[in-house]
């Protein structure tokens, strides 16, 4: 059987999941523990080297032909078979080193949020989704950015959709005075954030300007409990995020969380914040 050249190859995958990764890992380790080279797997599974190769570095969603002949060309163990059941494409729109947390977050029996740098993402409005996107560097193709909106949106889909799960946040007063576009888009903003707040499974809490130093000073950190009853962190910088497992240091987090909490304006007074806030932008 002739090999298939890049004409009659998949698509290479746009966002890269870490499933795939591993599993290209996998290829390559039992390749090597093989002794043959990309061109000798490629031959033996009858597609072109280049496949080979665009597989073990994740970036292609391997064909089930392609996974047959190599689990029969590297062992017959069965590893390979198994390995590609577990097999998902990237999720277009989401950071690679955010896609972990974000299928954590849809699982999640309880969420938790502090933010000082934006408004978080489950509670943006559309206008305020695009303009931070569009502000990022570097550039993002129209197509790239309207990936990104799309999957910010769908991931508050998933808050009104789970009204049994508490959603709460904390967010610093200054992230709600920053301006960004004009009157009416603040406006719908702060709408947009009183309406997703309104529900009585979400907790909006501010952080007042006069609150001064506090404990969660070090940067924004997610909180989530799993079905399992597992606590997981997540904290983000610039180009990178860690997901946080281990036990002292999600406790730790918590305690930073509970403290403010009760330095924060109550979820009554930090709406009566943002309706003020609102009403100052009123022409």
């Amino acid at each position: 059987m002739p090999q298939q050249g890049p004409a009659g190859e998949w698509e290479r995958e746009p966002c890269p999941s870490d499933s795939l990764r591993t599993f290209g890992a996998f290829v390559q380790a039992l390749r090597e523990h093989a002794g043959l080279s990309r061109a000798d797997l490629g031959a033996r599974v009858h597609f072109s080297k280049h496949t080979v190769e665009s597989v073990e570095l994740g970036r292609r969603m391997p064909d089930p032909r392609f996974v047959e002949r190599a689990e029969e060309a590297l062992g017959n163990t069965g590893a390979l078979l198994k390995a590609a059941r577990h097999l998902t494409r990237g999720e277009p729109g989401l950071a690679a080193w955010f896609r972990r947390w974000a299928r954590l977050e849809r699982e999640a029996v309880s969420l938790c949020t502090y933010e000082c740098r934006l408004v978080p993402g489950l509670l943006q409005s559309e206008t305020y989704a695009r303009a931070v996107i569009e502000g990022t560097i570097p550039l993002r193709t129209d197509e790239h950015m309207e990936a990104q909106l799309t999957a910010r949106m769908e991931r508050q889909a998933t808050m009104r959709e789970r009204p049994t799960v508490p959603f709460s946040f904390i967010v610093e007063e200054h992230v709600f005075r920053r301006q960004f576009g004009n009157a009416e888009a603040m406006c719908e903003l702060l709408d947009h954030v009183l309406e997703l707040s309104s529900p009585r499974n979400v907790t909006l809490q501010v952080v007042p300007l006069r609150a001064g130093l506090h404990s969660c000073l070090d940067g924004p950190v997610r909180l989530l409990e799993t079905p399992a009853g597992q606590r997981l962190g997540y904290s983000e910088g610039q180009q990178n995020g860690r997901l946080i497992s281990d036990r002292k240091e999600v406790s730790l987090l918590c305690q930073r969380y509970d403290t403010l909490r009760s330095q924060a304006l109550s979820p009554t007074e930090s709406r009566a914040l943002l309706e003020r806030l609102r009403g100052e932008l009123q022409l």
